[in-house]
């Protein structure tokens, strides 16, 4: 399955060239919308390998009901339309709604592929120059490198112009699935905004690709420093060996592992997610086999908006089969009930 960059691979193609009937596949993706670029697809070796697994549609997205569209409140954290204001001194940006693939297991599941190709972002500027407090902005969606290039370098500008924010941090899974998007001429117009910060997403060392690499180094070379926030997905990366190659891998890239996140409660991803003592237990099995360097904070964003916290025996405690007690930053208790 190889082609030029930018391609999109549709379930038919899948289903032909892997021999399998994705007919109720169909049913999900017109559900929760299905991209696949083709470099992604490239990817794959077999049904239900960990690149199949995050791309493409599964049954089990339609039976997941008892999940939230929005389980960390998004909508009702945010100030103006595309702007959520969650922490006092960071917000998120959000300008689009398309991503190079769509992931299954995507926070915004809710919004991801409806069509709309960027948002109007003068409302949600105009609110971050008015709110002092705000000095971090994280620029997501959809996914920001797909903007135009004109498109996002005018943004970039137009928030460089305001005196309070201080950093800038943007969210892309372009070096994982759709590398050759990360072009010389995008890396020097990102390195007129500095300091500018980038947060990628692999899952799986399948992914840590000599394309995949050479889109990092684009990225670093500039001046962009990189990290990673890797999701534990089940039946993907739940495995130390895995995350062991993984991390150590990303830092081959100049990419430092950031966070490895619990799966959020979102509909249509329960299949995905594993008991929060799966991600303690892995992360505690890093220590003393790689570099420290290697090692993210395992962390979980907790329901109702009430921010991420990092999991630590002094932050979380079972308190019964599958019932956690968690401590926010904030020293609130919050009760956290792992998957059935």
């Amino acid at each position: 399955m190889s082609s030029p960059c930018h391609e999109t691979v549709s379930l038919d193609e899948l289903s032909s060239v892997f021999r399998i009937d994705l007919h109720d596949r169909r049913q999900v993706a017109a559900r929760f919308p299905f991209r696949l670029s083709r470099y992604y697809a490239d990817l794959i070796t077999a049904p239900d390998d960990p690149v199949w697994r995050q791309a493409v549609p599964a049954v089990q997205e339609l039976f997941d009901v008892a999940q939230s569209p929005d389980p960390l409140h998004e909508e009702r954290l945010s100030a103006v339309p595309g702007l959520i204001h969650r922490y006092p001194d960071r917000a998120v940006l959000l300008v689009g709604t398309q991503c190079a693939v769509y992931c299954r297991f995507c926070l915004r599941k809710r919004s991801i592929g409806c069509g709309i190709d960027s948002i109007d972002a003068d409302q949600a500027l105009d609110y971050i120059a008015a709110t002092p407090a705000l000095r971090d902005i994280v620029i997501s969606g959809g996914d920001p490198l797909l903007l135009p290039h004109d498109t996002l370098h005018a943004l970039l500008t137009r928030l460089r112009k305001i005196p309070h924010v201080e950093i800038i941090r943007i969210g892309s899974r372009l070096p994982v699935t759709d590398p050759g998007r990360i072009t010389p001429q995008l890396c020097r117009m990102l390195a007129e905004h500095h300091p500018l910060y980038l947060n990628t997403h692999f899952n799986h060392p399948v992914e840590l690709t000599p394309q995949a690499a050479q889109a990092c180094k684009l990225l670093a070379d500039v001046g962009i420093v990189l990290g990673n926030q890797t999701v534990l997905l089940r039946g993907v990366n739940d495995d130390g060996t895995v995350l062991q190659e993984l991390f150590s891998g990303l830092l081959r890239f100049r990419v430092r592992p950031y966070y490895l996140h619990q799966m959020d409660l979102v509909q249509g991803t329960a299949h995905f997610r594993t008991p929060l003592h799966r991600g303690m237990e892995l992360v505690a099995g890093l220590r003393g086999q790689v570099s420290g360097m290697a090692i993210p904070h395992f962390m979980v964003d907790l329901p109702e908006g009430k921010g991420k916290v990092p999991l630590l025996e002094e932050t979380a405690r079972q308190e019964g089969e599958g019932e956690w007690r968690i401590r926010t930053s904030s020293g609130q208790l919050v009760t956290y009930r792992d998957p059935p």
